[in-house]
């Protein structure tokens, strides 16, 4: 079972990439077309931030993305590395799903926490101690072999 959700995850974080750098993607059209400004900052500065955040979170959730498609992969438990990637990945999605709610409405909220529920499940269902007990294994030195 853990593979499938793996891939699930990953999957499911890469089109959530692509889905926020082309919402960025618009606002920066629609900044650049109507001269926004915010609080008096020039409108060019801010159709550049809107794709320098677009592209950078695009970035992230594709990096978030590959922990789980590589853990699929081998069938292995993500290194620290991974899972601290995960983690971080994880609360983002909290603390964005709570904002959602009352910014966006309850659609955006059940689609956070369904990536949220899929990246915690990965991080569960690849046990780190049942990976370093089948590398011991019986017979290994150190070990003492079942009676």
């Amino acid at each position: 079972m853990r593979r499938p959700v793996a891939f699930v995850t990953a999957i499911v974080l890469f089109v959530e990439a692509v889905g926020i750098v082309l919402v960025n993607g618009v606002l920066a059209t629609v900044a650049g077309n109507q001269s926004m400004s915010l609080a008096g900052m020039d409108p060019d500065a801010m159709v550049t931030g809107t794709w320098v955040m677009g592209g950078v979170s695009g970035a992230l959730l594709v990096l978030c993305g590959l922990v789980p498609l590589l853990a699929a992969i081998r069938d292995r438990a993500p290194g620290r590395f991974g899972r601290i990637t995960l983690i971080a990945c994880a609360v983002v999605h909290g603390v964005l799903g709570a904002l959602a709610v009352g910014l966006i409405g309850w659609a955006a909220f059940a689609f956070l926490m369904a990536v949220l529920a899929l990246i915690v499940l990965t991080l569960v269902t690849f046990d780190r101690r049942e990976t370093e007990t089948r590398a011991e294994g019986p017979g290994v030195e150190g070990t003492p072999a079942p009676v």
